[in-house]
This record gives C-alpha cells, structure tokens and sequence, in this order.
C-alpha cells in the first residue's frame, strides 16, 4: 500500500462525506505579522490590542480573513488538491473572534456533487465548520470548486446541487460577544465614516493598487498550508496554455480587503459572506485595483452592518467601475466580485 496520497477526485466524493481535515493550527503573532507583510491591511481593530480593549473585547482578534485562510487551508489536501478552479461561496458566517494563541482545526461535509458535461471534471460543495481549541465554532462556509476526474468513464451517482441561501440574513450575522463600539475612536480608526454615512447603492473607488509578485503570492498560499497544485507546479500548469501557477483566490480577497481600507476604514469587521466569485484567473507580477458597492444596510443594535459588494480588477483602476454589461457578462479586467456582510460603528 502506497504510503503516499494522491488527492481525491471527483468520484471519491458522495453526499453526506464527511472529512476531518488534518492538521489542527495554533494561530500566533508571527501569522499575524506575516498577513500584514503580505497584503498591508490597517484597520485598527485587528493591528492595536489597545483599540481592541477599548472596543470591549479581550485584545485584538486576528483579522476575520486569517481565521477564513487557516480553516481553507486545512480542506485544500482532502478537497482540493486536483480541483481546476475554487470556484465560489456562500453562506458565511464568523461566529467567533479568532485570537493569537487559538489553535483552529476543520471539518467539512460534502454537501453537493454535479458532473461536468464534458465528463472530465465535476463540481462538489461542502460545508466546512472550523472550531478552536475549546471546540467552539468560529467560522463556516459553502463553497464549490471544480475538480477532475480521475477516470472519465467512471460513472458517478447520487448527483445533486444544493439549494443555497443568496445571502446570510442580518439576524444570523454574531456580533462578537462584549464589542462595544460606544466609545469609538474615529481618528484613531482612520476615518469618520460611520453607519449612517453610507447610502444603498452607493460606490467607493478604493483608489489604491497592489502589485503581486511570484514569491509574495507563493508565501502566503504556503502560510495558510494550501498545497494545491496549480497554484506551486509549473509542470501541472504546464496542461494549460498560459503554462503560468495560478495565484490562490484568497491572496485577491485578501488584496482587495486591504485595499477597501480607503473609503471602508472603519467596516474591517467581516461577520458573514453571503457569495463570491473568482471571475478569471489572477497571475503573479500583475497589479489589484478595487472598488465597493453598498448593497444593503441593516441595524444590529450595538453596531450596524453594511452589505458590501467587493470587484477586484486585473491591471485597471477602477475610476469608471468596471463591472458586467447588460448581458451579465463581466469586463475582461473583473478578477473577483465578492459579497460580503461588514461591522460598522454607528454615530449614536
């Protein structure tokens, strides 16, 4: 018996699996460091136990994207690691504030599979839960990746999609328990924008750019532990024409999160992802851009949430909002169209 592990295809997956996801990660300050080498987000809840304790909680938390990477991270070996392409998610929600010294484990069931028509790949959903070491849940998801098949011939039942909710509804979103935003420090935080100054509908141009380069995007796909082959494997990349490794779809959310800080300074918070898409594949030594639409507002009382649409672009400042013409298709330059539910502190 091969003490080796190929990786799961799409055939080895059934509805109701359920996959324990080795090896459990104690989160530290170094990861911390790190994420903020790499992408350079600045929201001050996440950067100062100070402004963390006088926001009521305990010290900073880990930014809610650190806790999202560690627990895909952990799925990648048992669900991904011949997928073609992540491909999208839903159903969010942060249910717990993550903290340097929690050690974050995850499981996930397989809660959908569908084959592809040209028989080659097939499309599985799972829902991943990532607990701490007191096993509370602190995050779950949807998502959906395209795998391949390792035997096109093979026939493979029980197919079914699940019917997945277009959004998470304000009253599943959990504020972190003991926030208190009363005595927010706007200067300190970086802006004055508070819940009330956002209108539905409205667009901020996040203004900023962000290179990738090939070392920086491999460093953080290693960091969360994903080893996905597309991403290291110029000789797996080398069956599709661009011959280039894809950079992981988590170093363009990431990217474009701290990017959104100009203009969202005080929406760091993320308390659930109600759907995102990686439109087009992103590749080293090209350049992010951003830009935020207000979809939605709600009041959760001890502070408000904004649901916010986040485009990243490929090599396109985003002054004119690229986004999809009226047929739905997207502009060349969109390479993410994530949505997602933000705290926000309110004026009063």
């Amino acid at each position: 018996m091969s003490k080796t592990d190929p990786g799961s295809f799409f055939e080895d997956f059934r509805v109701g699996q359920v996959l324990v996801h080795a090896t459990p990660r104690t989160v530290t300050a170094g990861d911390v460091a790190l994420y903020t080498a790499l992408y350079g987000p600045r929201f001050s809840l996440f950067s100062s136990d100070e402004f963390a304790r006088a926001s009521g909680l305990a010290a900073a938390p880990v930014d809610p994207l650190v806790a999202f990477h560690v627990v895909f991270g952990k799925t990648v070996p048992d669900i991904s690691l011949n997928a073609v392409a992540n491909l999208g998610y839903a159903e969010g929600r942060f249910l717990a504030p993550v903290f340097p010294g929690d050690t974050v484990a995850a499981t996930s069931e397989v809660i959908g599979v569908k084959e592809n028509s040209n028989g080659k790949t097939g499309v599985v959903y799972v829902r991943t839960t990532g607990t701490n070491q007191r096993g509370e849940a602190v995050l779950s998801y949807v998502r959906w990746v395209m795998v391949r098949k390792r035997d096109p011939a093979t026939v493979v039942e029980g197919q079914t999609v699940p019917d997945l909710a277009k959004a998470v509804a304000p009253q599943d979103l959990v504020v972190p328990p003991g926030l208190d935003f009363s005595a927010y420090d706007w200067a300190l935080a970086g802006a004055p924008h508070a819940f009330e100054d956002y209108a539905v509908g409205e667009k901020i141009d996040h203004v900023d750019g962000m290179a990738v380069e090939e070392a920086e995007h491999q460093m953080a796909t290693r960091l969360w532990q994903n080893t996905a082959k597309v991403h290291f494997n110029q000789f797996e990349r080398s069956k599709d024409p661009s011959g280039r490794r894809l950079v992981y779809g988590g170093v363009v959310i990431s990217t474009a999160k701290a990017l959104s800080f100009n203009g969202l300074q005080n929406a760091g918070l993320i308390l659930g992802i109600n759907g995102g898409r990686h439109v087009a594949p992103f590749f080293a030594g090209s350049t992010a851009f951003a830009w935020s639409q207000v979809l939605d507002k709600a009041d959760l009382g001890a502070l408000g949430a904004l649901r916010l649409r986040l485009v990243a672009t490929r090599d396109r400042p985003c002054t004119d909002f690229p986004d999809k013409d009226p047929e739905g298709v997207y502009d060349p330059a969109v390479i993410l169209d994530f949505d997602y539910w933000a705290g926000v502190p309110k004026r009063g």
